[in-house]
């Protein structure tokens, strides 16, 4: 483990969706931006930044002390590694800090073709607890952005037990999903928030009694009151979300976190007034989740955002603040060149030097003349932070050729500043690696993953070569004498580490040998379980290189993202076994604050209930039955139609194994989709998901 220092300053990193909004950030204050360039940013409908523009940007952002997180998080097809490399390229040549990613299989080719870029670990990668992040440390990995999900205990836990940076969001929207887990937006419009396109279809009406209600939309978050502990707990940077947002916006969130920073009270009410939901809410920081998390835009929230507001706001970024310190050191000898010089913080210099000085006539040169000229840096990145100088009495300088010399090393200064630090980068082997693994020769074999062992029958246990069943049910099963075909899935969320740890321990004394997860906090438990892991479709594997890194994780088979087109699935290399989830209702989110919960309260809730959205379609909202409205183990939004291949078995040939998921099903109906997808059928009220549609 990493020594990481708990950071007494806290880096506050700002959004840039456009040069407008870097412009914002930058004069007032951040710290650190991101932003995306190319098509490979999970906000590709921000305005961004092209390629050939990164240098310059950098730059500028460089000159004024801001560093550069290039975001490159979305999931990524074989067919588009070659372009995504590109982007890290031109990222390296300009010189950026950073980048954000969360494809796994990108991250391991950037380890190759530049390991000296800092990679952070995307939000979108789902991280919420200890191990995840600790998994991440051992493949290079330098910072872990935690999901927006955490209290402020558990953020604290993963700060003490990991070596790794910590990010974190302080500000801005909240997804009533975890990141990285939704897939509504792509299964109802083919825009895909893991690709960049969300199409926020979580704004609209979703209800269980009220078609007023609004069950998946959430206030915007807020923490700027709780700095102080996420300075203890040893976060290093501090996150404003906003990429799709206005430079006011920008501009007040930046400074609303500056004052925060320095122990004044953040304006909140005038940040309110350029955007918010309802208001802000801390709910999954203190633990205070429930219906008062909820929120939507109502007209007073728009009028609030008023045009003088937006005017006043703009004031805050139309002129150079001064962020970077310099020394001056300045020499006024006789007989020798006048010199001044200019050092940064950074360690650049740059000097300038005139004609030798004059006897003083009447009024001789003084040390707070030459320190007066030396700070007048109005308009320029840079402040005066000291001045050494070794001035001989007696002498005289105009003060016109102390300012020459002053705008002469500050000119100098900003261009070694501007200069990229490029970081190498070579062609990466393995991105044209194609491992030659032998195809499986038979029909895919069938795996079943229930919800309950109530939907077991003897047909289920004699066809399929796997059963999954919930860890917590399957710990309390009665032993079969068929625990070598039995999975234990842990639940979607890993916030409750010792009961998850307790009961794998006791699969394992049963004789599970195998356990399925579908997040990467999963697998270092389930590996100390001395049990095989298998990796869930949460994991997003969509190209050859992720499967290559999943194997080096320790997993012995996956599912695969079920955003991969099925021919793009069908061609990946056997590295390892690997299966699609082919029958059953997808869980569209994975959500902590359960919106049945929130609506109506867990009284009478068995851990299935219906909410619909605007169009009267029936979702189910499943929290497995724990009375904790899904907070420690997640519950999750279904589908309302069930994908169904069963009649398109031919397009799933060269795969592993197929997964039927089976949620409400009777154990009878169960039995029948499985005959279905042993000869073939056909149904109506069903869907194909996104196996044969092109999700952008």
């Amino acid at each position: 483990m990493q020594n990481r220092p708990k950071n007494k300053d806290m880096e506050l990193l700002a959004p840039a969706g456009g040069p407008e909004q870097l412009t914002a950030a930058v004069l007032c204050g951040a710290d650190a931006v991101y932003f995306g360039a190319g098509n490979f940013n999970a906000r590709r409908n921000a305005k961004n930044f092209s390629l050939d523009s990164l240098r310059e940007t950098v730059a500028f952002c460089h000159l004024h002390g801001t560093k550069v997180h290039l975001t490159v998080n979305t999931l990524v097809f074989d067919r588009e590694l070659d372009e995504a490399m590109e982007t890290v390229r031109a990222a390296c040549q300009a010189g950026v800090d950073a980048l954000i990613v969360q494809d796994l299989g990108l991250v391991r080719l950037i380890r190759q073709a530049a390991p000296q870029m800092p990679v952070h670990a995307s939000t979108q990668m789902s991280l919420h607890n200890a191990d995840g992040v600790r998994l991440l440390e051992d493949f290079g990995y330098t910072r872990a952005v935690l999901a927006r999900e955490m209290r402020a205990e558990e953020i604290e836990t993963v700060c003490r037990q990991t070596g790794l940076e910590i990010e974190v969001f302080v500000h801005g929207a909240l997804c009533m999903c975890l990141s990285g887990q939704c897939y509504f937006s792509a299964v109802a419009g083919e825009r895909s928030g893991n690709r960049g396109l969300c199409a926020q279809p979580c704004r609209l009406p979703f209800y269980e009694k009220d078609p007023r209600q609004y069950g998946l939309s959430l206030k915007d978050m807020s923490l700027f009151s709780h700095l102080e502990r996420l300075r203890q707990a040893g976060v290093c940077s501090l996150k404003i979300e906003g990429r799709m947002k206005r430079p006011e916006y920008v501009a007040a969130a930046v400074t609303a976190g500056r004052a925060a920073l320095a122990g004044e009270k953040p304006d909140l009410e005038g940040l309110k007034a350029v955007f918010s939901r309802s208001g802000f809410t801390d709910g999954y920081f203190t633990g205070r989740m429930g219906a008062a998390m909820f929120g939507i835009r109502q007209k007073e929230d728009v009028t609030a955002a008023s045009p003088a507001l937006f005017k006043d706001l703009s004031r805050l970024y139309a002129k150079e603040t001064g962020r970077v310190g310099v020394t001056a050191f300045v020499r006024i000898q006789p007989g020798e060149p006048v010199r001044l010089e200019l050092r940064d913080e950074d360690g650049h210099a740059a000097a300038a030097q005139g004609e030798a000085p004059q006897p003083a006539v009447s009024k001789p040169t003084t040390e707070d003349m030459v320190r007066q000229q030396a700070g007048k840096l109005g308009g320029t990145p840079y402040h005066l932070d000291g001045a050494q100088i070794a001035l001989a009495p007696g002498l005289a300088v105009p003060v016109s050729e102390l300012n020459r010399l002053r705008r002469e090393a500050v000119q100098a200064l900003s261009v070694q500043r501007e200069q990229p630090k490029e970081v190498p980068f070579c062609a990466a082997p393995a991105q044209l690696e194609k491992p030659a693994a032998p195809r499986p020769g038979g029909p895919p074999a069938l795996w079943a993953r229930l919800a309950h062992p109530r939907q077991l029958d003897r047909r289920l246990w004699q066809k399929v070569q796997r059963v999954i069943l919930p860890l917590d049910q399957l710990v309390s099963m009665p032993a079969t004498g068929m625990e070598e075909k039995l999975v234990a899935q842990l639940p979607p969320l890993l916030f409750d580490q010792d009961k998850m740890e307790e009961q794998l321990a006791r699969c394992r004394e049963k004789g599970v040998r195998y356990a399925m997860t579908g997040n990467l906090g999963g697998i270092l438990p389930i590996r100390r379980a001395q049990m095989e892991a298998i990796g869930d479709f949460g994991l997003n594997l969509t190209n050859t290189q992720s499967l290559l890194r999943a194997k080096e994780m320790g997993l012995c088979a996956a599912t695969l993202s079920i955003e991969l087109p099925l021919a793009d699935a069908a061609a990946l290399p056997a590295v390892l076994p690997r299966g699609i989830f082919a029958y059953g209702r997808i869980p569209l989110m994975t959500v902590r604050n359960c919106p049945a919960a929130a609506q109506s309260g867990c009284r009478g809730c068995r851990g299935f209930r219906v909410m619909y959205d605007r169009r009267k379609n029936p979702f189910v909202v499943d929290c497995g039955g724990h009375r904790d409205g899904g907070r420690y183990t997640g519950a999750q939004v279904y589908n309302h139609l069930p994908v169904y291949l069963a009649d398109r078995l031919p397009a799933c040939q060269g795969l592993d194994f197929l997964t039927l998921y089976f949620t409400d099903e009777s154990s009878a109906q169960a039995a029948d989709i499985l005959k279905e997808y042993e000869s073939g059928g056909r149904r109506d009220g069903i869907t194909r998901g996104l196996y044969f549609r092109r999700v952008r």
